[in-house]
């Protein structure tokens, strides 16, 4: 292993013993399952929900690996992203010891998931257009620093961050970088870092199968990275974190790339067209640019009022005036063509 990861990977977790499975050692083809207790006989509809999940998760990796163009080993599979956020925390923060940077207003489950591990999270504010502020982040930092988590395109902003100032952020940075891609789907080509982890060992990207691949309800996140940390979070992961129904259906959506890729220009498409409409509507001070799927805006009366009458049309957008840096906004996802048209009628 890198020898700058190594020592940021804490001691209890390098010497950790992992759960194994008899099926972990097992690798031939369907056999006589005696080894884990299972209620011998298949359920009534022939799912094989009988039996325990591939903990190793190997169809979906592959299937992933084709799709992302990185090797099934730099493929980790949780339940949702914010089980690798936690798993970051869990190997390589002490409690109580160590700390964490992370950019404000940005995605909240980072500074919750410090939290439950009891690490100090350090917030360094945007600029006042959520512009990087890369000598601020560095600043922060010292001995115990452990990790940065960047989210880009950001949540809430919408906005991407220069790709040349992120490289610059994880070459100088002196602990793990946890770069969130959940919407990168929806940002222009070549503005992902996967590309790029054999530059970077001390970086992990985390992208997810809840919004351009439509699967939010089957909670599936993905961490990619070097082969030795990948293999720490594999080791500290429970056994069976992504279950076999979902693991299957996964698999099969999987192999509709075609369909993602569609729906998805349609969502960039409907984007420029509501930020167009909402640009020329009196209601609205200022759109923000996005490179999301959704759009933030910051209203010319009060946000709640608007909010309250989008909800009184079964209209649900998000209200994130109460967080700093976000006054007077309501973060709007695009939705169908019909969905914007009433969303845009309304406002």
């Amino acid at each position: 292993m890198n020898n700058k990861v190594l020592r940021l990977v804490r001691p209890n977790i390098l010497n950790l013993t992992p759960y194994s499975t008899a099926r972990d050692e097992y690798k031939g083809p369907l056999g006589i399952f005696l080894d884990a207790n299972e209620n011998p006989y298949p359920d009534a509809d022939g799912g094989g929900f009988n039996r325990y999940p591939d903990p190793a998760q190997r169809e979906v990796k592959a299937l992933l690996s084709e799709i992302k163009g990185v090797a099934a080993d730099r493929i980790f599979v949780g339940n949702g992203s914010d089980e690798a956020i936690d798993l970051a925390f869990r190997v390589f923060c002490e409690p109580r010891t160590d700390n964490a940077i992370a950019i404000a207003p940005s995605y909240g489950m980072y500074r919750v998931a410090a939290a439950i591990n009891d690490v100090e999270m350090r917030e360094v504010r945007l600029g006042a257009d959520f512009s990087l502020d890369s000598g601020a982040i560095m600043a922060a930092t010292d001995e115990h620093t452990r990790l940065l988590f960047l989210c880009s395109p950001n949540n809430p902003s919408g906005n991407l961050f220069p790709r040349g100032q992120i490289a610059a952020l994880i070459d100088g940075f002196p602990g793990m970088v946890i770069l969130d891609e959940a919407y990168t789907d929806f940002a222009p080509e070549g503005s992902s870092f996967l590309g790029d982890l054999d530059r970077y060992p001390n970086l992990v990207v985390l992208q997810t199968l809840s919004k351009a691949w439509g699967m939010a309800g089957l909670r599936l996140g993905l961490g990619f990275g070097a082969r030795e940390v990948i293999d720490i979070f594999s080791r500290v992961k429970y056994p069976y974190n992504v279950s076999a129904a979902v693991q299957g259906i996964v698999a099969e959506r999987l192999r509709e790339s075609a369909r993602v890729a569609a729906q998805t220009a349609e969502i960039v498409s409907e984007r420029a067209r509501v930020m167009a409409a909402l640009e020329a509507s009196p209601a609205i001070a200022t759109v923000f640019p996005s490179d999301a799927n959704f759009v933030l805006v910051r209203t010319t009366g009060n946000p709640r009022e608007m909010y309250d009458k989008l909800i009184a049309q079964g209209i649900i957008v998000r209200d994130r005036s109460r967080i700093p840096g976000c006054e007077g906004t309501l973060r709007i996802t695009v939705g169908t063509p019909a969905e914007n048209d009433k969303l845009l009628e309304t406002i």
